[in-house]
């Protein structure tokens, strides 16, 4: 499995993922919440707009439909600005204005599932696996795991890979599958890996 990880990470390139390189834990998350079912080409200049505009102070008092008309390009924006107004206002109002580095805290947050979670732990150098598609398609090609749900991925990598890998995981399978964007090329060279 080490093998097949490091050879996926060899065939990828080092695209910029939404996740990554931000100067503040609230950036970070708020542009991975704002990644999600969106492409991370799309969020990071998103975002990178947001945040000139906004500090996490000013967006917890921002009104959603100013937040609306900076983030419309990011797919459910409508969902995604009320998320974002309302976690901006607990970070500051029960956590001093710093992220939780807790998975049980941060799925508590408005628009922070599992996957969320798990990605913005992982960019902080936490032991997590965030199951996004890329890591589910890739994961069950490789037969690493035989399950859509992502949970179960989660647990079966978990029992696949050292915890040293686990924060790697998910950028590398992501940068991946981004790479290679046609089904067939990227089929071709997984059954490659796989062999």
């Amino acid at each position: 499995m080490k093998k097949q990880l490091k050879k996926l990470e060899k065939l990828s390139s080092g695209m910029r993922l939404a996740a990554e390189s931000w100067n503040n834990d609230w950036k970070t998350l708020i542009s991975t919440m704002m990644s999600a079912r969106t492409r991370d080409e799309k969020t990071i200049p998103v975002a990178e707009e947001l945040f000139k505009k906004y500090n996490l102070k000013e967006l917890a008092h921002a009104n959603i439909n100013d937040i609306k008309k900076i983030i419309k390009q990011v797919n459910f924006y409508k969902t995604k600005s009320k998320n974002i107004v309302n976690c901006a206002k607990i970070l500051i109002n029960n956590y001093n204005s710093k992220v939780p580095m807790s998975f049980n805290e941060l799925v508590k947050l408005p628009g922070v599932g599992r996957k969320t979670a798990n990605v913005f732990l992982s960019e902080f150098g936490y032991d997590a696996i965030g199951i996004d598609t890329h890591c589910a398609y890739i994961s069950k090609k490789l037969n690493w795991t035989k399950s859509n749900k992502q949970e179960v991925i989660e647990n079966d990598l978990k029992k696949l890979f050292p915890k040293k890998y686990w924060k790697k995981i998910n950028p590398i399978l992501v940068r991946f599958g981004k790479t290679y964007t046609s089904r067939k090329e990227k089929d071709i060279l997984l059954d490659k890996i796989k062999d």
